[in-house]
Parts: C-alpha cells; structure tokens; sequence
C-alpha cells in the first residue's frame, strides 16, 4: 500500500524555519529512559545468551543505566545547561521514582515512550492500542505532573492508527520517522512528526558498529557543523539520542560531556527540547500547499 501518513517535501522547496533569536540549528537531548523487563530478549550487547529468561549478563547491561549511567549523564546536563527531552517508559515512574524527581527538579519535557521497551504494540487491535496509549500517557502525566506532548514508541515501532489515536488523546507530535532534517506536518490534523535520529545515537554507533569515543566526539560535531551550514537560509534540528546504559559508561563519559561542551558553545545553536521545537513549529509556520 501506499504512504498515506505524510506527502512528499523536497526540503528544497519548503518556506524557510526561523529559530528563535535567529539560530540556525534546534538541538535537543533525546533521553531514553527506560525500562525492561527480565523474562524478555531486548537489546543485547552479547547475542549468545539474549534468548535466555533470565540472561543477567545483558539484562545487568541494561540495568547499569537507571542505577549509575543517568546519574553520570545529568551532572553533564547540568554543567552545560541542557533540559533533556525525555523518551519514558511509563513503568519506569513506579520503578524508579528518584529519576522522575530528577527530572522534574531541572524542567525536564516528558515524551511517552510506551509502557517499557519489551512490549510493542504491533498486533494489537484498535480498541487494545487506544487503551494502552491511554494507560502509558496517564501514568506518565500522573507521574511527572504534565501530559506529553510527544510520542517515540519502543524501538519507534507504530501501528497504522497510532498517529490518529495520540491525536485524540491529545498528543502533538512523534518522532518515529527519522526521515528529516526539519519537522513536518503528518496528514492527521494538529500532528507533526519532529527529527529523530536512528544513527546520531549511541546503540547504534558503539553497540551496531563499535564506534569509539574519540569516532563518536568527532560524529557529533561533524553532524553540527554539516547541519549548521545546511541552515543558512532555512533552520534545521539536531537530535543526539542517549541511552545512559550506553553512552554513559566510564569510557565513554569523557567524549559525550566534550560534545556537550562543542555543542553548547557553537554558535547560532538553540538548546531546547522537543516540546518547544514542535511548539514553535506549529506557531509560525504555515501548512504547506499542493
């Protein structure tokens, strides 16, 4: 069948984005904060054991994240002045509230991310996915005291009526297309999908292709400064995807705060979330004509 979701934009012929202040790149953290479960394969650094229940040594790969790598990963955030645009696991407000407070004490913006990253809801009918939707963007409302405005499903996974179904649960946006430099309007009225990105992330870079910190310090600013000249008659957004089981182990720590740093101190970068670029975009920009 054909795309019916969103029409095809050559980003060359698109009415210009101005950012605010007249930056030209929209940067944004993309924070998975997650959670897993044990009796469920799920991203793995070591494929011999994954299918096992339980299988320690990936699923303690995973675990180092919400107990140790976060914490590393806001004391960078911190230091730079960076929100972080959250992508949460309604599961982890029950399992892991120290992180929720956290984020709650620094401004953080909250996107649902589905209930943990071991259920997707491929399959599921529409009646089963409205209430699942329902259920994940209502603990996380609950839990962090404002309704997301965004949705990343687990492994950016989709069902043909998801876009809809968030649109009248109230959502704004999504970010599973990673197909664009800029945001867009979805043909689902008020829906935008935002810039996400699949390869400027960490567990595809260090676990897909065993990138080291010095190559991900140099991807990162080579990403930036691509973009920055890109966006000299148009904005452009720039996503960095963090999972802190990930990027945020001791050796590699040290090259994500430098690209903090690299980014933070550019110029003509705005540091926002993801909430505001989709706000900002639906504000001063009209729906493009055919």
């Amino acid at each position: 069948m054909d795309n019916q979701l969103f029409d095809y934009s050559p980003i060359i012929e698109r009415a210009p984005i101005r950012w605010p202040n007249g930056a030209r790149i929209a940067f944004y953290v993309g924070l998975n904060v997650e959670h897993y479960r044990i009796d469920r394969p799920s991203t793995s650094i070591f494929p011999d054991t994954k299918a096992l229940a339980p299988d320690p040594l990936n699923y303690g790969w995973r675990d180092y994240g919400p107990r140790v790598g976060i914490w590393r990963l806001i004391e960078s955030l911190d230091r730079h002045r960076m929100r972080a645009s959250v992508m949460l696991n309604s599961d982890v407000a029950e399992r892991y509230p120290q992180i929720i407070r956290a984020g709650r004490e620094r401004d953080w913006v909250w996107a649902a991310h589905g209930k943990n990253n071991s259920v997707l809801q491929a399959g599921m009918s529409p009646e089963e996915e409205r209430s699942y939707l329902a259920e994940v963007i209502g603990t996380i409302e609950k839990a962090t005291g404002r309704k997301p405005r965004g949705w990343l499903g687990p492994a950016l996974t989709e069902t043909f009526r998801t876009p809809e179904l968030l649109a009248e649960l109230g959502l704004d946006y999504v970010l599973d297309w990673a197909n664009d430099d800029q945001p867009y309007r979805l043909n689902v009225p008020g829906m935008l999908s935002v810039p996400y990105s699949i390869e400027v992330n960490d567990v595809q870079l260090f676990v897909g292709k065993s990138l080291s910190g010095p190559d991900f310090l140099q991807l990162v600013k080579d990403q930036l400064d691509q973009l920055y000249a890109d966006a000299e008659d148009s904005g452009r957004v720039m996503s960095l995807v963090l999972h802190p089981f990930v990027i945020n182990q001791p050796f590699r720590h040290r090259y994500l705060d430098q690209a903090l740093e690299y980014i933070a101190n550019h110029p003509g970068v705005w540091l926002t979330t993801s909430d505001e670029i989709a706000g900002h975009y639906a504000a001063t920009t009209a729906p493009e004509t055919v």
